[in-house]
């Protein structure tokens, strides 16, 4: 722990909820040495962890290894019934999903990463799927890019050294000097678009979500499929019906107070 920290810091439950998210996609199911790899702790403090969480019904062990179980998914939950995002920013998405027949999207900036806080999806099937809750690096998607590019100069190019970008596919930039001028292009623009470098078939236009005295909170984007989107002209059809969208969830959140606190927290 570090010297920082608040004296009554519970460190104890800082490692227990990081061997709850050691669990991903790629490794559902681990070993005790694994969790302790993953997690960087001590067996001795990965077994209590586990020990814990399996007695309070939120990790099971089968053959030695260790899964979650279906009561972690009321954490999922609790954010969107405490602030009841099914009748707050939902709505809007939903909206623009209509007017466009793609994906919709409410993100906010959280470490290096942006984090799903609504999603509304098509019924279509791609490799790379986003749900509430899901982190991709911001530097490589829309809402990332136009969040930064609402920052100065010099918080830019410390966001790029610090949060370097992994090569998820031929078209993903990495060089930092190329993603700076990418950033700096949003903010000439006021939109950000991304095409195939998170995912190959994901092409994604985002607009800023703008508070009035607080500034920018977080973005919305519309994603649909590259093979579908008529690139040249994205932002021509779908800028107006975005920053629509923009302003009603930015609306929402001036006559939700606890909820904007919330989303800044987040950032």
């Amino acid at each position: 722990m570090s010297s920082d920290k608040d004296p009554e810091y519970l460190s104890t439950l800082e490692r227990g909820l990081s061997v709850l998210r050691s669990f991903t996609r790629e490794k559902p199911a681990m070993t005790l040495s694994e969790v302790a790899r993953v997690t960087q702790l001590s067996p001795a403090v990965v077994r209590r962890c586990l020990i814990t969480l399996e007695s309070l019904g939120y990790v099971g062990k089968f053959d030695n290894r260790y899964t979650l179980r279906p009561d972690v998914l009321v954490f999922a939950n609790l954010f969107n019934q405490a602030f009841d995002l099914d009748h707050t920013i939902r709505p809007a998405l939903q909206h623009l999903r209509a007017q466009t027949g793609d994906s919709a999207s409410f993100t906010v900036l959280s470490g290096g990463d942006i984090l799903y806080v609504t999603h509304v999806s098509t019924l279509r099937v791609i490799r790379l799927q986003a749900n509430t809750g899901t982190r991709f690096p911001a530097l490589i998607t829309s809402t990332g890019r136009v969040i930064l590019s609402t920052w100065r100069e010099h918080e830019i190019r410390q966001f790029i050294a610090a949060h370097p970008v992994p090569k998820m596919t031929a078209k993903t930039e990495t060089d930092p000097e190329v993603l700076f001028e990418l950033v700096k292009k949003s903010a000439l623009q006021g939109y950000a678009i991304v095409n195939d470098e998170l995912d190959y078939g994901v092409t994604s236009i985002a607009v800023p979500v703008v508070i009035p005295g607080y500034g920018v909170v977080g973005a919305v984007n519309s994603s649909g499929s590259t093979s579908q989107v008529d690139l040249e002209n994205l932002a021509n059809t779908r800028l107006n019906d975005l920053t629509t969208t923009a302003q009603k969830i930015s609306d929402w959140l001036q006559r939700s107070p606890d909820l904007l606190n919330a989303i800044r927290l987040m950032s």
